[in-house]
């Protein structure tokens, strides 16, 4: 069984990118400045958080930084014996991942776009867990050094490569997750502000569209 094609699954990845930096500009901005998927700005947070002894805070970090790390942890569970590409189980955990996406969204209905700290804690560990899951599933999908919720290494290898060779643009592909990470942020704050009860529930439809549109491009390989 043939999943999408190379060219394919890098337009997928910049969708998923979308989707990663529109849920972190709703938990940065909403869930008292912690992120998803960002660990690196939680784990400054933390540090922060201990040096202050700052209770609040560090129940933050942790709902965030140990929701990843599950998200991660149980993503990486069934597909270990997996191939690299789009698959069977592949599309398992990433629908797992939208069915948590909606949860989160269906949580932050149910707090009218304005939940407490408990409820947000609840929220924020659960977009975190959502995002660990997105980080296996890209790993997985067969395109090397991709990431579409930590873009950092992205930037850094695009950048280098460009100085390297300034006149072969190396990594599209990486150019794209970071202008739909960029562009999922900018569309998060718009939601936001048109409609911040409803605004997650796009974050989910973004995922269940890559997992519907992987799903019929190996089903299209097939026959």
């Amino acid at each position: 069984m043939h999943g999408p094609s190379r060219r394919a699954t890098a337009g997928l990845l910049v969708v998923l990118a979308a989707a990663s930096g529109y849920l972190d500009v709703i938990c940065l901005t909403r869930l008292d400045g912690f992120f998803a998927s960002v660990i690196t700005g939680n784990l400054v947070h933390f540090g922060h958080a201990i040096a202050t002894a700052d209770g609040r805070s560090l129940a933050g970090a942790a709902a965030a930084v140990g929701g990843y790390a599950l998200g991660v942890a149980g993503a990486t569970l069934p597909l270990r014996h997996t191939m690299p590409g789009w698959n069977g189980p592949t599309a398992v955990v990433a629908g797992a991942e939208s069915v948590l996406l909606l949860g989160f969204a269906a949580g932050w209905l149910g707090c009218a776009g304005r939940p407490g700290f408990a409820a947000g804690l609840v929220l924020l560990a659960v977009a975190s867990v959502a995002s660990g899951v997105q980080s296996v599933i890209t790993i997985g999908a067969g395109v090397r050094g991709a990431s579409t919720t930590y873009l950092t290494g992205s930037l850094t290898s695009l950048v280098r490569r460009r100085v390297l060779d300034p006149h072969r643009f190396a990594d599209v592909g990486g150019a794209g997750r970071l202008v739909g990470l960029v562009g999922g942020a900018a569309l998060g704050t718009v939601g936001l502000r048109a409609t911040a009860t409803w605004a997650p529930v796009l974050a989910a439809v973004l995922v269940i569209a890559v997992v519907t549109v992987a799903i019929g491009l190996t089903r299209r390989t097939v026959t």
